[in-house]
């Protein structure tokens, strides 16, 4: 007598990837990959078994199928983060309906956004009843929005197509942590974050962003903060991504900005007439106006005590003698509360503008002292707005505590996770001490499909000459590519330099960030034959261009992080004082991480090619660039432009003639 073997998650999904599975069938673009297969499978046991898997996948595996798969077979609630909007959308408006017919099985899923992209209905009804003074712009702009406001579903600023990006009243008619009020608002029910939560509680698979995940992990302790719904399994797409982000979201951050949008909105409160009490409004109103001359004039003295600069650290000692006007603005602040929480019968907007002025106090109490060792504090100019924050230095801990212990089964995967062969960096960064394993390779034939170029006339790239000396590359360069490219600085600096070079040599549409939106310059470059797209960090990573279009990538510098950043200072101490050593245990692997990032733009198709450039001669005349040149894809390697002419001519004889 013979017994079959239970059926397990493993099993059905590994059924689904077979050569005339349902996949197969159904998805035009699948084709067999043995790699996406083990992938899935493993993501498989995660939601059965449990646990936490590092999946580094290659491009051109399908990562994103691997996971949704076995999530969908599982009938799970898991939640799905990804570290760009780009891949957000991709996973809910394009895999997740071809899965559904695909998998011909039936299950829901919710995308979420943060609050700020929510029109709040108690805040909009509030600032119509004011009868604010409006230009006759913003006036029409407000008409519109009541008007959709009638008849939206899902209340999310994106569906206002000619809503402009700087229309600065949404921010006095969105939903935020701070002005939410939770249960007790009169619209709750209606509230349009209140619904996407619970079409999140109904759902299968719940897809947010890490922004979102990280700002919803960090305020769970509030009774008002929390948006997505408890999930015990979680898959974090573009893993690499979850340091920043989290360093980001688990610091202290006051700006000018912020108190002022508090001091506004007690300002309406007054204008409201909410009590009658006399002595209640004019000791508010001194109170508002005496705070507001006192936090000008703290964030002026920070400029004015030679912290200029984008980002400039803060220690207690530095913080000294700025400490009187701080501390002036703290007792403001506390008054502030004080007064609107003794207001008789006060509304639940009045009462939770008193929680919003202690909170406010409390974090610039800590941010003053500036002594707590496990946070770096620094000053930080943004465009007309003033930032004093403090960032953990070290988020290991908090990652690990607060978002993956709490879950059954992790899932973090990306292109990019290991340095040398090993997941131990990201590992130590993001506190994972138990975890499966998974490296797999990329299913593209980079020595077919990309050649490495590696100009050996390059000045040092700390040079004075570097500049001019890559703009002349750039030139010659692009001339053999006809454009096509992809320019990626390493700071605006480099690429403000670089772009009055080249701006008077090459016969190529050249495209510049920050001269219009990014989705605006992506639109031209796939559309614009020949363009050339000069370009920071945003470019590096969640971009896609396949085909002939983009035919080069090249990289100015080694995208080492700045020892003078803050953050990076504070980290490399801290390594430092445990006995390690901060460039070789932390500079080099993340940027290692950062250059894969930005290489990876170019073969997004197994019928791509191109050209991969680097002009810092550090790779072949440091003793750590081998550590670099290890991590690259094994493609063709060579110092000669007309090898890349060879090379785009389809010269086979590059292979044997071992460039």
């Amino acid at each position: 007598m013979s017994t079959s073997k239970p059926h397990t998650l493993a099993s059905s999904v590994a059924e689904t990837f077979v050569d005339e599975g349902p996949l197969a069938k159904v998805l035009p673009s699948f084709e067999p990959r043995p790699s996406q297969r083990q992938m899935a499978i493993a993501a498989a046991d995660i939601f059965e078994s449990g646990g936490v898997l590092l999946v580094e996948a290659g491009t051109g595996i399908g990562k994103t199928i691997a996971y949704l798969v076995p999530a969908i077979l599982s009938r799970n609630r898991i939640l799905i983060s990804t570290g760009t909007k780009t891949l957000q959308d991709q996973i809910f408006y394009k895999d997740l309906p071809a899965l559904r017919k695909a998998l011909d099985i039936s299950f829901t899923a919710t995308y979420m956004k943060g609050r700020g992209n929510f029109l709040c209905l108690h805040r909009f009804d509030a600032l119509q009843k004011n009868h604010e003074p409006f230009t006759k712009i913003e006036r029409n702009y407000l008409d519109a929005i009541g008007e959709w406001a009638k008849q939206t579903k899902t209340g999310d600023r994106a569906e206002i197509e000619d809503l402009p990006d700087d229309f600065t009243i949404w921010h006095d008619i969105s939903a935020t942590t701070d002005n939410c009020i939770g249960t007790e608002c009169p619209q709750y029910q209606d509230c349009f974050v209140t619904k996407m939560r619970q079409n999140a509680l109904e759902s299968d698979l719940v897809i947010v962003n890490h922004h979102l995940l990280c700002a919803d992990t960090a305020v769970k302790h509030s009774a008002y903060g929390e948006v997505i719904p408890e999930c015990r399994y979680v898959v974090i797409d573009e893993a690499h991504q979850v340091e920043d982000v989290a360093t980001q979201y688990f610091g202290v951050s006051l700006s000018d900005h912020r108190l002022d949008e508090l001091l506004r909105d007690v300002q309406r409160v007054l204008d409201a007439k909410l009590w009658t009490v006399t002595e209640i409004t004019d000791e508010l109103k001194e109170c508002v106006e005496r705070t507001r001359k006192q936090s000008q004039g703290f964030f002026d003295s920070l400029n004015l005590n030679n912290m200029t600069g984008d980002r400039v650290r803060i220690t207690s000692d530095l913080m000294a003698p700025i400490a009187e006007p701080g501390h002036q603005l703290i007792q403001s602040l506390a008054n502030l509360g004080r007064i609107l929480g003794n207001i008789p019968d006060a509304t639940e907007d009045v009462l939770a503008l008193s929680r919003r002025s202690s909170e406010v106090c409390d974090q610039l109490r800590f941010l003053i002292s500036a002594s707590d060792p496990n946070f770096v504090y620094f000053f930080e100019t943004r465009g007309r707005g003033a930032h004093l924050r403090a960032s953990p230095i070290d988020v290991s801990e908090i990652v690990s505590e607060l978002l993956f212990q709490k879950m059954e089964g992790t899932i973090l995967t990306s292109a990019t996770l290991t340095v040398d062969n090993s997941f131990d960096y990201v590992r130590k960064r993001l506190g994972i001490n138990q975890a499966f394993e998974l490296q797999l390779l990329s299913e593209f034939d980079f020595k077919k499909q990309a050649i490495l170029y590696l100009p050996q006339r390059m000045p040092d790239p700390r040079s004075k000459e570097f500049v001019a000396a890559a703009a002349y590359e750039l030139t010659n360069l692009l001339a053999v590519t006809e454009g096509r490219a992809f320019i990626l600085c390493t700071s605006y600096n480099n690429l403000k330099k670089i772009h009055r070079l080249l701006e008077s040599t090459i016969p190529y549409p050249l495209l510049v960030q920050g001269s219009a939106p990014r989705t605006v310059l992506l639109r031209e470059f796939r559309s614009t034959p020949q363009a050339v797209l000069l370009a920071t960090s945003s470019f590096w990573q969640g971009v896609d261009v396949k085909g002939k279009e983009l035919s080069c990538v090249v990289i100015d510098k080694l995208p080492f992080a700045s020892p003078s950043d803050p953050i990076t200072a504070a980290r490399m101490e801290a390594i430092e004082s445990c006995g390690g050593n901060a460039f070789t245990d932390y500079q080099v692997p993340l940027a290692i991480l950062t250059l894969l990032q930005g290489l990876g733009r170019l073969i997004r198709h197994r019928n791509d090619r191109g050209v991969l450039a680097i002009l810092d001669r550090r790779l072949e005349t440091k003793g750590y660039g081998h550590r670099f040149l290890a991590s690259l894809p094994p493609s063709l390697v060579t110092h000669e432009l007309s090898d890349i002419k060879r090379f785009f001519d389809g010269d086979r004889s590059l292979d044997s003639n071992g460039v």
